[in-house]
């Protein structure tokens, strides 16, 4: 099997979390003990994936000098920075095209997202099948955050994030978990050079063209991003359950 590549989006203003990040970026918010970003390495690396691409912006020399190389978690990082032009997640990934670090296929998560499951077994199903990108989703039913996927039997039928779809206020019942994979020609061929591009826009188009396959988890996702996300974090690292087994 091809090896797992993961591109971690950390380029950030996390303004949500202020005062906290007005002086260091959301990755390094301390999390049960440690930055965040030492725990998402060490699972990464735990779950088979150990090329770390990191894209950075709001304070991203704090991030470069605290995660060096990622040889200390044993895995191979490197660095594409945004400066202060922030392009959006789409134009962060289009960035990283143009640097000439993505593989041919690879997963993409984010700076604030801690999500306890085997990230091999979606690689895996990724390389199993033939669309040209995949998003991990979970029936959420509104439950952590409003739900924006219409999904059944392996296929994201509608990607909604901001409800511009007539079908979008029926069928909703998952959410984007936080993890993707894409080939990378989706990035070269529908993020343009230069642009601000968020990729829920990307989602958004590619399964209204029925491109998009799903993977279902069941087990719930955490995130940084707001003080209770945080609190829920710590929680759940503090006292460390079993991983619920991928369906």
């Amino acid at each position: 099997m091809t090896p797992a590549q993961c591109v971690i989006l950390a380029g950030g203003l996390a303004t949500r979390m202020r005062p906290i990040t007005e002086k260091i970026p959301k990755s390094l918010i301390p999390v049960a003990g440690k930055p965040f970003i030492e725990h998402q390495l060490t699972w990464l690396r735990k779950h088979g994936v150990d090329d770390i691409i990191l894209s950075v912006g709001y304070r991203s020399e704090m991030l470069k000098d605290h995660v060096g190389d990622g040889s200390k978690w044993g895995v191979k990082v490197r660095f594409v920075d945004e400066g202060q032009n922030l392009r959006g997640t789409g134009g962060a990934l289009r960035l990283c095209f143009e640097q000439g670090v993505l593989n041919p296929e690879f997963l993409v998560t984010y700076g604030d997202s801690f999500l306890p499951i085997d990230f091999s077994i979606v690689w895996s199903a990724f390389l199993s099948q033939n669309l040209p990108a995949m998003m991990v989703v979970y029936q959420n039913e509104g439950k952590f955050d409003t739900s924006n996927v219409w999904y059944s039997e392996g296929k994201i039928h509608l990607y909604d994030k901001h409800k511009q779809h007539p079908e979008a206020f029926k069928n909703l019942q998952y959410i984007d978990y936080g993890l993707s994979v894409f080939k990378r020609s989706v990035i070269e061929s529908r993020v343009l050079s230069g642009t601000k591009v968020d990729l829920a826009d990307v989602f958004y188009n590619m399964s209204r063209e029925e491109l998009l396959a799903g993977f279902e988890v069941t087990t719930r996702f955490y995130e940084i991003g707001s003080r209770q996300g945080l609190a829920d974090l710590e929680r759940y690292l503090d006292h460390l359950i079993p991983t619920v087994k991928i369906t």
